[in-house]
């Protein structure tokens, strides 16, 4: 008997965001943010909601915006509450994407580092 698939999670999107900027899983500051969502388990629902409640997280965690890991993660997590399809795309992609809708193509400093050296141009 088919089943639907499972919505996507709060927690799934900040746990794929944070899976697709570190991949080692040895950032500090990603970690905490896996802590903040840990028990997240609510369907993503309004994608504004979960953009404030993402962006709540960052601000706690990075107040002056300056930590690239987190802010990049962030903008994924973000653009993965409104692609909820599109959580299983490679890493690459994402990153590509999420800088491109989330900053308009011109990111700040921290996260136009932080992507060019994982590779990826927007």
């Amino acid at each position: 008997m088919p089943t639907e698939p499972q919505p996507v999670t709060l927690r799934d999107v900040v746990f794929r965001a944070v899976d697709v900027c570190d991949e080692s899983g040895v950032d500090a500051g990603l970690g905490e943010l896996l802590e903040r969502f840990e028990d997240a388990d609510e369907p993503v629902g309004n994608p504004s909601v979960a953009r404030a409640r993402i962006d709540e997280a960052l601000g706690a965690l990075d107040p002056d915006a300056s930590d690239g890991a987190l802010q990049t993660a962030g903008a994924v997590a973000v653009y993965l509450a409104y692609r909820r399809d599109e959580v299983g795309d490679a890493p690459g992609e994402l990153l590509r994407l999420a800088v491109r809708a989330e900053f308009d193509g011109d990111p700040p400093d921290p996260v136009a580092q932080f992507v060019a050296g994982a590779g990826v141009s927007w």
